[in-house]
């Protein structure tokens, strides 16, 4: 079975690259163009592996995408994957300190660092799951 991942970003050109690059490694794609349809499409269906978040996006931006799904908890414990030209040291520690994000990958992004951020993330949630299921004290 196929990993499913939530690409959001307001730019086409971006959303079509990482989709192309995540269907060609095997996994199951589904795109938003901004926040409000990111958290609709959870709504309706909160079964992916992944997130990959724009932070700059116009109406709700990343920062506040990720809150709500946090703060969900039907969606809580999906990984968020940050995909961003914000850069500064402040904007780091705010996804994955404050807003509790697994990653932060500055745009412009090199194909195999993207992959590889993925890849590691998937990988450490999968052998969580197994863990809690081997650890007979659940």
């Amino acid at each position: 079975m196929a990993y499913r991942i939530l690409v959001v970003d307001d730019e086409k050109d971006i959303r079509d690259l990482v989709a192309l690059m995540l269907t060609t490694a095997g996994y199951q794609v589904v795109l938003a163009v901004n926040g409000q349809e990111a958290l609709r499409v959870l709504e309706e269906d909160h079964n992916f592996d992944l997130i990959v978040l724009d932070v700059m996006m116009p109406g709700m931006d990343g920062w506040e995408v990720c809150r709500q799904i946090k703060s969900n908890p039907r969606s809580k414990d999906i990984p968020v994957l940050f995909l961003t030209v914000r850069q500064q040291p402040l904007d780091r520690i705010i996804g994955l300190e404050v807003l509790h994000a697994s990653d932060y990958i500055p745009k412009p992004f090199e194909r195999e660092a993207l992959l590889s951020a993925i890849n590691n993330r998937l990988a450490a949630a999968s052998r969580q799951v197994e863990s809690t299921i081997m650890d007979p004290t659940f």
